[in-house]
């Protein structure tokens, strides 16, 4: 039996808790809402939800995939909450956020794979809170582009959808998704003019030279900002980590993503997709101001 790749001390985590945690606990629980915060064993929990930020999952928290890589739950879904998209809005007006990111599981037994449901939370979230810029992290919808198009045209001002890791690894980890079709879903988002974004993680036995060729082609495809994370397993049941890259590694990925030509990219062991992202925004706002 292979030994386990012991942790480093760079990714040892600091969870505290303070009023603004303990508010946004509460929120989230009054509403029953979902976040891939708790829902995906995110990291940086702790630090987010103390800031008053949080992830929010909408369609359930059961997931029709099941990839070995996610802590999320796999099975067969409840039906969805048709109150869902204005609570989502109500607790964003009660944080007070001023950039909201929302994400889902993937919703393989409905007929619209879940498509009407994203667009309506994203027109009630503007609808309820006019001056919060809106992120969304979308499944791939299985390439399906009128399906896509639904959600673009609901007006988010990012839309994310993550490759999650290179083309050689992608089948060994994702349950469904193919890369070519991740690829196809991100060139129709960055087509529309919405800032286009994805995310990866690595340590799960990629090369440098793989990691390279990813960004080149989501570059080729006119995706702005990339995000690159450590992979953690969250149990002994999902693929194991291959290997725990250096800050400086990711440090390095950072400068060779920007001279490739994102216009913003967090690589560090504990960024995960929407880490910060609110700062991205303000970053993205300010460069255009810039010009």
């Amino acid at each position: 039996m292979k030994d386990r790749v012991r942790k480093p001390e760079w990714l040892k985590i600091s969870i505290g808790a303070n009023e603004r945690y303990t508010e946004t606990k509460r929120i989230v629980e009054s509403h029953c809402l979902h976040t891939i915060c708790s829902s995906g064993r995110c990291p940086n929990m702790g630090e987010c939800w103390g800031k008053g930020t949080a992830t929010f999952m909408i369609g359930g928290n059961i997931c029709t995939r099941n990839c070995k890589f996610c802590n999320t739950l796999s099975g067969k879904p409840l039906p969805l909450d048709e109150h869902e998209p204005a609570h989502v809005a109500e607790s964003i007006k009660l944080m007070k956020l001023s950039h909201a990111v929302i994400t889902s599981v993937d919703r393989d037994d409905l007929p619209d794979l879940g498509a009407s449901h994203w667009a309506a939370t994203i027109r009630e979230i503007r609808r309820q809170n006019p001056d919060t810029t809106i992120e969304v992290l979308i499944p791939d919808f299985q390439g399906r582009s009128e399906l896509i198009a639904q959600v673009i045209e609901a007006g988010a001002d990012i839309i994310s959808h993550n490759m999650e890791t290179v083309r050689r690894i992608t089948p060994l980890v994702r349950s469904a998704a193919r890369y070519e079709t991740s690829l196809e879903v991100l060139k129709q988002v960055a087509l529309s003019g919405t800032t286009t974004k994805s995310g990866i993680m690595v340590g799960l036995g990629e090369s440098t030279t793989e990691v390279e060729e990813l960004m080149d082609d989501l570059r080729a495809i006119g995706c702005h900002i990339l995000t690159i994370g450590q992979y953690l397993q969250p149990s002994h049941r999902h693929y194991p980590v291959a290997e725990y890259v250096t800050p400086e590694q990711f440090a390095r990925y950072k400068q060779i993503g920007l001279e490739k030509g994102f216009k913003q990219v967090e690589s560090a062991p504990l960024v995960r997709s929407s880490y910060h992202a609110e700062k991205n925004v303000f970053l993205l706002h300010k460069k255009e101001q810039q010009k």
